[in-house]
């Protein structure tokens, strides 16, 4: 693929993506890996192969479907007709990217806020803690903190892999992904068996987890907030989460907007942190205003990130 086609390709699907949102049909590439993923974790844990060498072989196995998954079609329809490729190919970034999808959550939250017990379920699709018990500054937190964090593993990481490394990039940083979501976890059956997708995950976003604090500090120069609260918060906060990126963006978004994020959540009926991330004289209280700005702050970071990505691609073309 060209240069030109290459970078047209980048902005259609980040258009495409922003304006219409995640496309919802049957075979959606993320629902067609979760179905693989679990075919092979049965196959494997059926032979016995349930700690790390199985874990390492269903990350092995799921990864290589995915990629060649992609690359089948597309050889196929590039002996059709080069264009037909290109179109595959931007189809599933559209797919892929996941702005439009976090931008229509965020809003239903927003719209819902009037009416506490509907955005008290319109925040439960985007967070695991109990919101049974929220009132409107809870519900507010809890959206921002899901969206500042998604920033990185939704928005950030995809389309820069993507902008570098083309559709083999895109796909492999979604697998990983899929792959923590569905075996990352610290519990009897997993511990061992999801390591591999775990540590992956962590490896593939730690680099964008950064970034996205010089890239969330200018988008908040940019619409007059606190671009220096957000680095120093981000510096100092970051390691309140236990995951060791997704802090990072959601203590920049708290700097930036000069509020107090996290506070008291429950799970499963038990309180499991009652620190706030953020200076104690920001306020916590927070409402429909401080929603309404964390939205376009997440617009705006990630049409910088565009453009960065554009810029990184003009300087290393690919040939895919």
């Amino acid at each position: 693929m060209d240069l030109n086609a290459h970078l047209a390709l980048i902005l259609a699907a980040f258009v495409l993506d922003l304006v219409f949102g995640d496309p919802v049909y049957r075979l959606h590439p993320i629902r067609l890996l979760g179905i693989w993923s679990l075919a092979c974790e049965r196959w494997l844990f059926g032979l016995g192969l349930n700690g790390r060498i199985g874990g390492v072989l269903h990350w092995l196995l799921v990864v290589a479907g995915a990629l060649a998954g992609w690359w089948g079609v597309r050889e196929g329809l590039v002996w059709l007709h080069p264009w037909l490729a290109w179109c595959w190919d931007l189809f599933l970034a559209y797919s892929l990217l996941s702005l439009g999808d976090l931008l229509v959550h965020g809003r239903r939250v927003l719209d819902a806020l009037p009416d506490l017990p509907r955005a008290r379920q319109a925040v439960s699709m985007l967070v695991g803690r109990d919101t049974d018990r929220l009132g409107q500054d809870g519900v507010v937190r809890a959206t921002i903190e899901s969206l500042s964090e998604n920033l990185t593993d939704g928005v950030l990481t995809p389309l820069w892999a993507l902008c570098l490394l083309g559709l083999p990039g895109l796909v492999l940083v979604k697998a990983v992904s899929n792959l923590d979501s569905m075996v990352g976890f610290k519990n009897e059956r997993y511990a061992r068996f999801g390591w591999a997708g775990a540590r992956s995950d962590d490896l593939a976003h730690w680099l964008p987890a950064r970034l996205s604090v010089p890239l969330i500090a200018l988008a908040s120069a940019l619409m007059r907030l606190h671009p220096v609260l957000a680095v120093r918060a981000a510096l100092r906060d970051h390691a309140l989460l236990p995951s060791p990126n997704s802090g990072w963006s959601e203590a920049a978004f708290a700097g930036a907007l000069r509020v107090r994020l996290i506070g008291p959540i429950h799970a499963g009926g038990r309180l499991v942190t009652q620190v706030y991330m953020g200076d104690p004289d920001w306020p916590a209280d927070l409402d429909a205003g401080h929603l309404r700005q964390a939205l376009r702050l997440i617009r705006i970071s990630s049409l910088l990130a565009l453009a960065f990505g554009l810029a990184l691609a003009a300087v290393r073309p690919m040939s895919v």
